[in-house]
């Protein structure tokens, strides 16, 4: 058996990969920041689907708590699964801020900085140890980065986001002489909670969201799983250091 490492995976696009991983066989350790509630409801949708899965918590924005983290990931291995290394590591949970460059501030940007970028980066130095050779990494990415359809106001997230792009690419290098592959998948506009769950608050945005999409509507959290579960299986084992968009063809 397959094990998988998803951080923020309490709703949105991380429960969805960390189910679609599931379905495919993966134990799951998944990680929730403020919503451990969402952690547990994750967790027993897995298990209600013949799984095993363990949350555990996880502040991405302080990188202090990785070693610790590590050391939890470690155990749970051995607990549940009897193993010292696990096969799949899915950086997805994040953070968003938008503001137009002259009111961005340096709290807001430092703190986007360390979650969606630095936390990635350290998070996965840290784990690489537990990472059995013949691994996949695959980060969650965003549309935002697309040097088309621009947006106001996302300046700041999608630099951050940027990196995490030009990071899949050198990971993916750094660790092939491991068999190690690491890609990204952009999301265009999701369903998600993302922003204070935006899209609740503010539905009448949907309505444009989904004219400029192709497929004619907005993105589905299950939409983006099931890629993230793709390129992390044996079925992309040819795929590395690619940055796949999943947008239904948003701004096409």
């Amino acid at each position: 058996m397959k094990v998988a490492v998803v951080t923020g995976a309490s709703s949105g696009i991380g429960r969805s990969a960390a189910l679609h991983l599931a379905r495919r066989g993966a134990g799951v350790i998944l990680t929730y920041g403020r919503n451990a509630e969402g952690g547990r409801e994750t967790v027993a949708l897995i298990e209600k689907e013949g799984g095993t899965a363990v949350a555990l918590p996880l502040d991405l924005g302080d990188s202090g708590t990785f070693d610790a983290f590590r050391d939890s990931v470690a155990e749970v291995l051995g607990a549940t699964w009897g193993r010292t290394t696990f096969d799949q590591l899915v950086n997805n949970a994040g953070s968003s801020h938008a503001a137009p460059v002259e009111r961005m501030t340096e709290e807001d940007f430092d703190r986007l900085a360390r979650v969606l970028l630095k936390g990635p980066y350290f998070l996965t130095q840290r784990l690489l140890p537990l990472l059995a050779d013949g691994g996949a990494i695959v980060h969650t990415s965003s549309s935002s980065t697309a040097p088309y359809g621009v947006e106001p106001g996302y300046s700041a997230y999608a630099a951050m986001k940027g990196g995490v792009d030009v990071l899949t690419r050198c990971m993916a290098k750094e660790f092939s002489v491991r068999g190690i592959r690491v890609n990204a998948v952009s999301p265009g506009p999701t369903r998600t909670r993302l922003g204070d769950d935006a899209f609740s608050r503010f539905p009448e945005v949907i309505e444009g969201l989904a004219a400029r999409t192709a497929l004619g509507r907005l993105g589905e959290p299950d939409d983006i799983g099931a890629v993230i579960a793709t390129l992390a299986s044996e079925e992309s084992a040819w795929v590395t250091g690619q940055v796949v968009e999943a947008s239904g063809g948003y701004n096409l």
